[in-house]
C-alpha cells in the first residue's frame, strides 16, 4: 500500500511549527498510510507569500483571517463548510473563543478551521517592576509615568502600529472602512496624538521591532519591563521558554478610562484547491481544530490554541502562569479585522505613515491624510491588486 502525502506551509515559530508537527505525527499513527509534512517559513518570508501561488504547491495552508476577501476571489482555496460532517460545526460554535471562527466565513463561506488563537495584550517583567517599585499600571497616566521612566517598549513595526491604532480607535467607537475615510476622523485624530505622546518617551530601535523581537529583549535582558500592547505569544509565559517569564494581562484602559478593545489575530488551517486527497486533508483539519487536540497535544506542545474551553483548561494555565485565563477577556472582545478584497494591500501600507507621524517626520493631519488615501486606493484596486497576500505584520 502506498503511503499517502500531505504537504503544508506554516509560519516559524515555536507557538506555530512544533505544535502542527505534534498533531501531525499523532494523525499518522491513527491513520497509517497517511503522512503529514510541514515547511516553515520566516514570518517576514510568511507575510510575503502569496497565498494563489502557495496553494499550487501545499495542500494544507496555514492562514490569516484579512485575507478571506481576497481569497474568495482568487478560487485558491476550498470551502470547508460542506465537507465537515454533520454536527461538527455546532460543536464548533458551542466552544468558539470569541469571533476567531466567525473570522473565516466570508460570505456564505468557511475557508479554514481556527487552531491558533492572539490579539495584544499588556506584557510584563513582574521581577524588573519590583526592582524598579512599582506595580503593572491599570491605568493610561501609570502608563506613560512608567514609559517616562524608560522601562516601556510596543512593537514599533509599521503594521504592528497600524494595528494597534486600529484596536485604539475601535475601542472609542470609530467604525473602520466605513465610508471615504478610514475610521471617524476625530476620533482618529486623537487616538493618533496618544500613541505619538507614548512613543515620544521611546527609544526610535522599536520601529525595527515585531512582537517576538519585543518578547525576546524583555525576556532576555533587563532594559525595559512592560509593554503595552503586542500580539501575544503564551510562550514566553511558560517557565523554562526563555530566560525570564513574562506575565501578560489586559491593556490598561485609554486615557478617558474606556477599555481597550484589540484586533485579532491568530491563524487557521485551510485546504488548497489542489488538493486531491480532500477526505484525509479534512480529516487533519478537523483532527487539530478539534477540542481534544487543542487542549491537550496542541496546547501543551507549544502551541496557542483557538477553543475557548483550551483558554480555561487548568493545565495549560498551570503551564502558563496562568496566560490564558489572564488575557481571556481580550480574546473574547478582539476585534475582527476589514477582510474586503484589496484591504491586505492597505494593511501593508498603512503603517508607514503612523510610523512616519510618530518619528515626528510628518503631522498628524498628513498622516491621516496619507492613510485615507491608501484605504480609497485599497478599495479601488480590490480586482487589480496582487490577490490573496497576507499581511507584512507581526501576526500570527
Amino acid at each position: 500500500m502506498s503511503e499517502l502525502c500531505l504537504s503544508g506551509i506554516t509560519w516559524n515559530h515555536s507557538r506555530a511549527l512544533p505544535p502542527l508537527v505534534a498533531a501531525s505525527q499523532r494523525f499518522a499513527e491513527l491513520h497509517p498510510g497517511t503522512k503529514i509534512s510541514w515547511e516553515a517559513r520566516s514570518l517576514d518570508e510568511f507575510g510575503h507569500a502569496d497565498i494563489t501561488a502557495l496553494s499550487s504547491q501545499y495542500d494544507l495552508l496555514i492562514i490569516d483571517h484579512p485575507m478571506m476577501g481576497d481569497v474568495r476571489q482568487s478560487g485558491a482555496l476550498i470551502d470547508l463548510q460542506p465537507l465537515l460532517p454533520a454536527g461538527a460545526l455546532a460543536e464548533m460554535e458551542s466552544d468558539a473563543l470569541g469571533e476567531c471562527l466567525a473570522s473565516y466565513r466570508y460570505e456564505d463561506s468557511l475557508y479554514a478551521l481556527p487552531i491558533d488563537a492572539a490579539t495584544p495584550t499588556a506584557s510584563f517583567r513582574a521581577d524588573l517592576l519590583e526592582r524598579a517599585s512599582v506595580e503593572a499600571p491599570s491605568s493610561w497616566d501609570q502608563l506613560l509615568d512608567l514609559a517616562q521612566r524608560g522601562l516601556v517598549r510596543m512593537p514599533g513595526f509599521p503594521a504592528d502600529l497600524f494595528l494597534n491604532f486600529m484596536g485604539m480607535c475601535v475601542s472609542m467607537g470609530s467604525p473602520v472602512a466605513d465610508g471615504d475615510c478610514l475610521f471617524e476622523p476625530r476620533i482618529a485624530s486623537l487616538c493618533l496624538e496618544q500613541l505619538g505622546v507614548l512613543a515620544s518617551f521611546m527609544p526610535r530601535t522599536i520601529y525595527a521591532m515585531n512582537p517576538i523581537a519585543i518578547y525576546e529583549a524583555m525576556a532576555s535582558g533587563n532594559e525595559f519591563a512592560y509593554c503595552p500592547f503586542a500580539y501575544s505569544y503564551s510562550n514566553y509565559a511558560r517557565p523554562g521558554f526563555a530566560a525570564h517569564s513574562l506575565v501578560f494581562a489586559h491593556p490598561v484602559p485609554l486615557p478617558d478610562g474606556t477599555p481597550q478593545r484589540t484586533v485579532l489575530g491568530g491563524t487557521g488551517i485551510a485546504v488548497s484547491a489542489r488538493n486531491t486527497h480532500l477526505k484525509e486533508a479534512v480529516e487533519f483539519c478537523l483532527f487539530v481544530s478539534g477540542r481534544d487536540c487543542q487542549r491537550h497535544l496542541y496546547g501543551i506542545c507549544q502551541g496557542q490554541p483557538a477553543r475557548a474551553s483550551a483558554w480555561r483548561d487548568p493545565l495549560l494555565n498551570r503551564i502558563s502562569n496562568d496566560f490564558f485565563e489572564r488575557t481571556l477577556v481580550t480574546m473574547q472582545t478582539a476585534y475582527v479585522r476589514p477582510r474586503y478584497p484589496g484591504y491586505i494591500a492597505l494593511q501593508r501600507a498603512a503603517g508607514e505613515p503612523i510610523a512616519e507621524y510618530l518619528r515626528q517626520e510628518i503631522t498628524l493631519a498628513r498622516a491621516l491624510e496619507r492613510l485615507n488615501a491608501l484605504y480609497r486606493q485599497s478599495l479601488a484596486g480590490a480586482t487589480s491588486s496582487p490577490v490573496a497576500q497576507v499581511a507584512q505584520v507581526a501576526l500570527p
